[in-house]
């Protein structure tokens, strides 16, 4: 059986988290994995495009669930987009450009991907803990600890 996008969103971080020592990389490694946002000097024009759906799926909790299959690509858009010009400007892009209201689904999910940003670069959320934090914040259903 196949995970569902919320549980390959976190076992990204896993993945990620072992290979990539660096807060900034791994969050933008993030984006490229998930999202498809490139890694150089043109990440603005995929980021901006909106990504691509690289992990399409559901399995994510009703409250951050819009409904479609790209909530994956949603929480590390945001997250690349944050890792680079910061988590306040990424919430008011989001809002303003992207149209995502603060109370939808998208909002409440940008609002958990610049929590995400702020809490890897301050060393709060360890690497090693990122896949869990998705689990226990974002997927439904899912453990709240890495499954072995």
């Amino acid at each position: 059986m196949t995970a569902d996008a919320c549980e390959q969103l976190a076992a990204a971080c896993d993945r990620l988290a072992a290979r990539t020592p660096s807060p900034s990389r791994f969050l933008r490694d993030l984006g490229h994995e998930v999202a498809g946002v490139r890694r150089g000097p043109f990440w603005f024009l995929d980021a901006g495009s909106g990504g691509s759906n690289r992990v399409r799926g559901r399995g994510f909790r009703r409250h951050v669930d819009d409904g479609t299959e790209g909530q994956a690509r949603h929480f590390a858009g945001i997250v690349s987009v944050a890792a680079r010009v910061g988590p306040r400007v990424t919430r008011w892009l989001s809002i303003h450009v992207g149209r995502d209201a603060p109370d939808s689904a998208d909002g409440r999910l940008t609002d958990l991907a610049v929590d995400f940003v702020r809490s890897v670069r301050s060393g709060e959320l360890p690497l090693s803990d990122a896949g869990d934090w998705v689990r226990s914040r974002l997927c439904a259903g899912a453990p709240s600890v890495r499954r072995r």
